[in-house]
């Protein structure tokens, strides 16, 4: 029986390995310093930073192989289809720079050396920028109100002249009667004015609903009385 075993590494030179796998380490770690930087939440993972320089080298890496081989790329494509992850991306952010690193890396893989340093400086550059100067920022702090009302009266109306003072806009979310009956819970999605306090509108509330329990729930704090 003859076995003809072929290596097929000559179809790229030791410099092309080096020049890819090497710009791509050096392109991903990049990437991965920008995303530390920029990272605003507390959901920052060392570990997936790391994943994000190991995703480029191994997308070089892929690109090398399947080369311009149609049939080699078509049976990658198989294998790797059945990886699975578990793990959930935390921010929708995230998603952009696993996308990132991966065209980094097919641009390393496939030799296109300069774009590949252009395009990563370019982008991280257009992170940092959006970052510096908080982009598309919207600076609107929605509150809810909870205010329990006693049972047997309307106080609709008293609430919504607090409301009106206090907010520039508000809505009824939901009623429920609570303690057997005896008390009636109405929940608000509010606007505060500019200079209204939590706890203003909690005690002028409270003026209208015989000193029952408000509740303002905010972003950053709660105010309870």
């Amino acid at each position: 029986m003859n076995f003809d075993l072929q290596e097929l590494s000559g179809t790229f030179s030791v410099l092309d390995i080096v020049a890819a796998m090497g710009l791509s380490f050096v392109l991903s770690t990049m990437i991965g310093y920008v995303y530390r930087g920029t990272h605003r939440n507390v959901s920052y993972s060392q570990s997936y930073v790391q994943t994000l320089v190991i995703v480029g080298m191994i997308v070089a890496l892929i690109m090398l192989v399947v080369g311009s081989n149609l049939a080699r790329a078509f049976s990658l494509v198989g294998a790797l289809s059945v990886v699975r992850f578990r793990n959930a991306i935390k921010e929708t952010r995230d998603v952009g720079f696993i996308f990132l690193t991966m065209g980094i890396g097919m641009a390393c893989g496939a030799r296109f050396y300069v774009l590949a340093a252009v395009a990563a400086v370019a982008i991280c550059l257009i992170i940092i920028v959006m970052h510096k100067f908080n982009w598309f920022q919207l600076n609107v702090q929605r509150q809810v109100v909870k205010v329990q009302i006693p049972a047997g009266g309307d106080h609709t109306p008293a609430i919504s002249d607090v409301l009106i003072k206090y907010t520039t806009e508000y809505e009824l979310v939901s009623t429920e009667t609570i303690r057997g009956g005896a008390l009636t819970e109405v929940f608000y999605t509010v606007r505060m004015k500019k200079g209204a306090e939590p706890s203003d509108l909690v005690s002028a509330l409270q003026e209208r609903t015989s000193g029952q329990r408000v509740t303002v729930l905010t972003g950053y704090d709660q105010t309870d009385l």
